[in-house]
């Protein structure tokens, strides 16, 4: 779906919505001049403070995370949550598509049939190739459907085509949330494909984390913030999370929404790029950095810190792989390291810094994500977790082919054409 947009964007800024401008960071100079003398784990608690700065919410303790590594681990835990849903399912879905959404929607009716409340949000470009029977049948089942940003009356373009709804949540009885990068998507049945088959035909990988504790409140008041934005039908605000605890990770919860000049989860990741002090470990499914990131991951790496990026090898869309590799350069120079995921279709976005300070959600390494998506990612802190997520991030890089100056130097004319070309409409891609 999303390889589409480049095409569109050359339609003109008056159909897109305007043209897109990355926000400044605005890393506060006292934190700034803490880092230089913040001992061993130190930068762990200049970003939490950072990022409680910027949000207004704190981060919550009392949380249990369960890290779902693949599309089959994410699938059995969404299941797991819906069959055992007693009162309330929220879900939110860029794509909802036949085959998976499917079976998703037959689960999601059991549970109407049962008594439980359902709401849906789906994206209207997301699920674009999805049959409008399958949303009838679950609004005729009873369950509530809100189409973000529809294309229109029959299905026209509007006005604010890229500003989409990215995310991937579900809510379970005001209790449970599970979010990441997986999709309501066939691709993340994982099933074996040939070598060289079509990017939406092979296995997608993917992460998301399971939650339960206080900090569901802070995913349940985003959901509500997305369903009133929409026009969605009244429905209830969650009631009070118990602030009983569950088990012993601290968490926050951040969004990024296409009317907020100023995405949390972009200031926030730049904050923590800049507080870092030993290592930034980052993948992503899409690498397409403004200059304030690109700037502040340089400057990283020159100030000694091990920075290193693990991005796809392969896309379903070629023109963003072209667009971030005409980035590598003044990476490369600079001591960032890069990793070309091989083997599997890359989709994550996921972050690690310090060992302590991890980030899963929806959100890419890219403009989209930064000035056009509805967002939503969690910020996990503590090196328990942490090391969960260093497992994960080697395992990818053991998978990679890392990309060197000199290789990227040696690259071929077709493939600078390419670069040059996507990076024309890298702001949309």
């Amino acid at each position: 779906m999303r390889h589409f947009l480049p095409i569109l964007a050359l339609l003109g800024p008056g159909l897109l919505g305007g043209c897109a401008s990355a926000p400044t960071p605005g890393v506060s100079r006292d934190l700034l001049a803490a880092r230089a003398s913040a001992g061993p784990g130190g930068s762990i608690d200049l970003i939490r403070r950072q990022g409680e700065r910027f949000s207004g919410l704190p981060f919550l303790d009392g949380n249990r995370v369960e890290l779902l590594v693949d599309g089959p681990a994410t699938f059995g835990a969404l299941t797991e949550a819906i069959h055992g849903a007693r009162t309330r399912i929220d879900m939110e879905s860029y794509e909802f598509d036949e085959e998976a959404g499917g079976r998703f929607a037959d689960m999601l009716l059991a549970a109407r049939a049962r008594g439980v409340e359902v709401n849906l949000v789906y994206d209207a470009w997301g699920a674009a190739e999805t049959s409008k029977a399958l949303f009838n049948r679950l609004r005729t089942g009873g369950v509530r459907v809100v189409e973000f940003n529809p294309l229109g009356p029959n299905d026209r373009v509007p006005v604010a085509l890229n500003k989409r709804d990215h995310r991937k949540l579900l809510l379970v009885d005001g209790r449970l949330a599970i979010t990441g990068g997986v999709n309501i998507s066939r691709v993340y049945q994982n099933a074996p494909r040939p070598e060289g088959a079509d990017p939406e035909d092979q296995a997608w990988r993917d992460t998301d984390v399971r939650i339960e504790g206080p900090v569901v409140a802070q995913f349940a008041r985003y959901f509500m913030e997305t369903w009133r934005q929409q026009n969605g039908p009244p429905i209830a605000d969650h009631p009070p999370t118990p602030r009983t605890p569950v088990g012993n990770m601290t968490v926050q919860a951040i969004d990024g929404a296409p009317d907020n000049d100023q995405p949390l989860i972009y200031r926030t990741l730049l904050s923590a790029i800049e507080l870092a002090d030993r290592s930034i470990h980052l993948t992503t499914g899409f690498f397409v950095p403004t200059p304030d990131l690109a700037r502040a991951l340089a400057a990283a790496a020159r100030r000694g810190v091990d920075v290193q990026i693990v991005v796809p090898g392969q896309s379903d869309s070629s023109a963003a792989i072209a667009a971030g590799r005409a980035k590598y350069g003044d990476l490369l120079e600079a001591g960032v390291r890069i990793h070309e995921r091989q083997g599997r279709v890359l989709h994550a976005k996921t972050a690690v810094v310090d060992g302590a300070w991890s980030a899963v959600g929806s959100s890419n390494l890219d403009w989209r994500s930064t000035v056009w998506n509805n967002e939503i990612d969690a910020i996990i802190l503590g090196p328990e977790f942490g090391g969960r997520m260093e497992t994960l991030f080697r395992h990818d890089v053991a998978a990679s082919r890392e990309i060197t100056l000199e290789a990227w130097r040696a690259r071929g004319l077709g493939e600078r054409l390419r670069e040059v070309g996507a990076s024309l409409v890298e702001t949309f891609l």
